[in-house]
Order: C-alpha cells, then structure tokens, then sequence
C-alpha cells in the first residue's frame, strides 16, 4: 500500500516538473530563466525515464540534454550580445498563433501515433540490465534514436559557435 503511494507520488512529482518546467521555458521573458525552465524539464523527463524502467534512457537524458545541450545553450547566451534579443516582433499575436497551430498538429501526430501503438505487458519486456545487452540494444533497436540525439547535439554546437562567432561588443 505504501509502496504503491510512494510511486504514484513520484510520478506526480516527476509529471510536475516537465509540465511546471515546460510553462516556464516557454513564458520566461529572460533567456536564462527559459533555459533553467528547461533544465527543469528534462530532468523530469529523466525522472520518467527512469520509472518506466530504463536506467539507461535516463542516464543518456541526463548526459545528453541537461549536461550538454543546456550547458551549451547557456554557453551560447553568456556569449551573445546582450541587446540583439530586444522584441523584434513587434506584435507577439502571429509568433502565439502559429506556435499554438503548430503544438495542435504535434499533439494530433502523437494522439495518432499512441492509439495505434500496440502496448506490451511489463512482463514481455527484457529485465536484462548486463552491459551486453545493454551494447546490442544501442546498435540494434536505440540506433534512430541515437543518430537523431547526435543530431540534435551537433545543432547546439553549431548554434554555440554561430553566436560565439560574432563575439559581444566591448563598448
């Protein structure tokens, strides 16, 4: 009985954070505070990592995007020119109303993609956590998976150096 408390209060807790780290990310006005929003979430997204039963998931989200892809992005800010991101919108009401068009169509890809899933018993699934396995896994069943985080990586880095390029002015 407790047991069952504990893990459903984790993920409450876990759930809290992407969407509370999420809300913040994306309604921030500083840059830094975005960021730190989304460092929130995608630790929580770790955290569901891991109780879906995947250390391995989980370590990867931590080293990948809170260890790299956030450090890199707070990098990048640290050395950007502090008046190039000024309101050059104007008006917000077209940036909101695609951003909102677009979530709708994501959200719609994946109620699609969730309801044709054929989801397995937990009993099914592999328990083996070796090293070897783990080594199989990657190559064979986590390569898409792999490649599309390498790529999202190499865009931050490219990003990074993009803005270190153009250094900050010393007036």
């Amino acid at each position: 009985m407790i047991a069952r408390w504990l893990v459903e209060s984790m993920f409450l807790v876990t759930a809290l954070m992407v969407l509370g780290g999420g809300v913040l990310a994306v309604s921030a006005r500083k840059l830094v505070r975005a960021v730190f929003g989304l460092i929130i979430c995608l630790i929580g997204v770790a955290g569901l990592y891991f109780q879906l039963g995947s250390p391995f998931m989980f370590a990867m989200q931590i080293l990948i995007y809170v260890g790299a892809v956030c450090i890199i992005i707070v990098f990048a800010i640290m050395l950007a020119d502090p008046g190039a991101m000024e309101d050059r919108f104007g008006s917000r009401g077209a940036p909101v109303a695609v951003a909102l068009l677009s979530a709708t169509c994501v959200f719609i890809v994946i109620l699609n993609i969730f309801r044709r899933t054929v989801w397995l018993p937990a009993e099914i699934r592999s328990a083996d956590t070796s090293l070897q396995t783990i080594g199989k896994r990657m190559l064979l069943d986590y390569g898409l998976v792999f490649e599309l985080i390498s790529l999202v990586l190499l865009v931050a880095i490219i990003g990074a150096i993009v803005l270190a390029r153009g250094g900050r002015d010393t007036k």
